[in-house]
């Protein structure tokens, strides 16, 4: 008894600024922190490697540090990042954007100008020389959630929490900017431990639920052949099991959209591949576009998910399930209807269809295996994905660089649990990086795949030194073909060309006689087949860079249509006035 109210009192002393945002950083899961020091987070720096449940990750560029929080918060559903003032700010808001387009709660966070200087005239250095101190702020303003700047002690444990808990319930990143003279200052606000948090549970508006699952499944019960197909926003609506659950109960189809990849169990009997309108994986574009109804859950159409606009979906034909509103066909729209509990209550009233099913596995081919001509020729970039194919199981995660890799890694199997991301919708070249240092920080249980092209890695491969200083396993294929691929197939010129590195003499160089880093180069297949019996043997415990020499113009087919198509759309002329 004694021991629990000594512990009452204990949490009710006063704490600083700096441990609290330590303690909610690790309530909400956070268990790393990347980031880069700077004059203004010094103090704030102490404070969280004070934390004994928190540790920081020191990157090797702002940037980095933001791509490797948003790889942490897509293993473990929360990321967060520090870096310091405006110089620390903007390097890393391209970053955040990436996040933000992805729906990912990134907590950035950022060491701001002493608490004095705010309101006076005074010019600041690491600004662009104008006592105005918002341009960091105005700047996150459209690429976060929620902005917040902490320059007094009284409002900051409500503005902290605030930040925290929008970035949770949103899934989106927040900017939060602390004076670097606060950190360390006890406040009565604060206690040694706080308060745990609570976020109240999103409940659907039940009459507009039970109003869509009843036009939903009308809708439905007309269609000969429907199908469903998985989109990337599952993630953020935490819907993933409920949609296993309706396609369990309706015995359709199931496809996932190129962003949606990883999203869908690809192991589930129903599954069918990606549909990607004409550069869907074989046959299942066919049942997709030829059913009379089928039903998107969570999409994104792009330019880039439609092929160029060239989907041939229509409109009266589909149910669009959004995270929070169910649209059906050219008909009525249901607000405040979540998506995991709008697909478990339809799974209990829809009636079982398996026509299309039927019809796929009627029409079905397996894939064709690529073929090697002779012994020791150059190896291609199918017969590399064929041996990666074969790497993954439930142990494994694939990260998939933007480029040439989108395609390729589109057309591996995932087996159960695998993970795969990518980021699509943005598609900031050089992301894979960072985001493989975070993935694999947070997923300790997997070792990750990363398959990188050498235009992208040559954007952020500093921090390759990170993950060796960190003890990380993952398997890096850089895929060097002499520059950026992806682009020649859309509008080929002199610029996509760059300048070769010795890739593997540059991890070497990374390593310099510390940590764990085994690097080859990859000529032919039995090269491959050597390196991979290498890296799942004796460098089983350590960082593997494999650089893959490949023919210039070796690339997937579907990047050859997908490049021709986007190259259409994007050279459209004006329209007339």
């Amino acid at each position: 008894m004694e021991d629990n109210k000594q512990s009452r009192l204990t949490r009710h002393v006063p704490s600083t600024l700096g441990r609290h945002v330590a303690r909610r950083l690790v309530q909400i899961g956070v268990r790393d922190i990347f980031g880069v020091p700077g004059d203004f987070n010094l103090t704030l720096l102490d404070h969280l490697i004070a934390e004994p449940g928190l540790n920081f990750i020191g990157c090797c560029n702002e940037l980095n540090a933001g791509y490797a929080a948003d790889g942490y918060a897509r293993a473990c559903g929360v990321g967060a990042c520090v870096v310091t003032f405006t110089v620390g700010g903007l390097s890393v808001i391209n970053a955040i954007a990436g996040a933000y387009s992805e729906n990912l709660p990134v907590i950035c966070i950022v060491g701001g100008p002493n608490s004095n200087d705010y309101g006076t005239n005074r010019i600041l250095h690491h600004t662009v020389g104008l006592p105005d101190f918002s341009q960091e702020m105005q700047c996150f303003q459209t690429v976060t959630c929620y902005q917040v700047v902490v320059n007094n002690l009284e409002d900051a444990h409500e503005q902290i929490d605030t930040a925290i808990s929008t970035a949770l319930k949103e899934s989106k990143p927040v900017y939060i900017s602390i004076s670097c003279n606060l950190s360390a200052i006890p406040h009565p606000t604060f206690s040694i431990e706080p308060v745990p948090y609570f976020l109240s549970p999103k409940v659907s508006n039940q009459l507009a639920l039970e109003a869509a699952v009843e036009a939903t499944a009308t809708f439905l019960g007309r269609a000969v052949k429907p199908v469903l197909v998985g989109g990337p926003k599952l993630r953020v609506a935490k819907a993933q099991k409920a949609f296993v659950q309706l396609a369990d109960a309706c015995g359709y189809p199931v496809a996932v959209m190129p962003s949606g990849k990883g999203m869908v169990p690809e192991h589930h009997p129903q599954f069918v591949g990606t549909y990607w309108g004409a550069i869907s994986t074989n046959f299942c574009g066919e049942i997709v576009e030829s059913a009379d109804a089928y039903l998107f859950a969570g999409p994104i159409f792009n330019d880039y998910s439609t092929v160029g606009y060239s989907l041939l979906i229509k409109k009266e034909k589909a149910i669009i399930v959004q995270p929070n509103r169910v649209t059906i066909g050219n008909g009525p729209s249901f607000g405040w209807v979540f998506m995991a509990d709008f697909f478990t209550a339809l799974a209990a009233k829809i009636k079982k269809n398996t026509t299309a099913l039927e019809n796929y596995n009627r029409i079905y081919v397996p894939p064709a295996m690529p073929v090697r001509n002779e012994d020791h020729e150059p190896i291609r970039v199918n017969i590399l994905f064929k041996h990666i194919q074969n790497m993954l199981n439930g142990e494994k995660a694939v990260i998939a660089e933007t480029g040439d890799s989108w395609f390729n890694c589109q057309k591996l199997h995932l087996p159960e649990n695998c993970g795969y991301e990518f980021q699509m919708q943005y598609g900031s070249i050089g992301w894979s990086v960072g985001a493989t240092l975070g993935y694999a920080q947070a997923a300790q249980d997997k070792r990750v795949i990363a398959c990188i092209g050498d235009g992208s890695f040559q954007v952020t491969a500093q921090d390759v030194s990170t993950m060796i200083r960190n003890g990380q396993k993952s398997i890096i294929f850089l895929l060097n073909n002499g520059g950026y691929t992806i682009e020649v197939e859309i509008h080929d010129g002199p610029y996509n060309v760059i300048k070769n590195w010795n890739y593997t003499a540059l991890a070497e160089a990374m390593k310099n006689g510390e940590g764990k880093c085994w690097t080859c180069k990859v000529r032919t297949e039995e090269e491959l087949l050597e390196a991979i019996e290498t890296i799942n043997g004796d460098e089983k415990d350590s960082l593997c860079f494999v650089e893959v020499i490949l023919h210039k113009d070796d690339t997937s087919k579907e990047l050859l249509e997908w490049g021709s198509r986007v190259a259409s759309a994007n050279s459209r002329p004006p329209n007339p006035q």
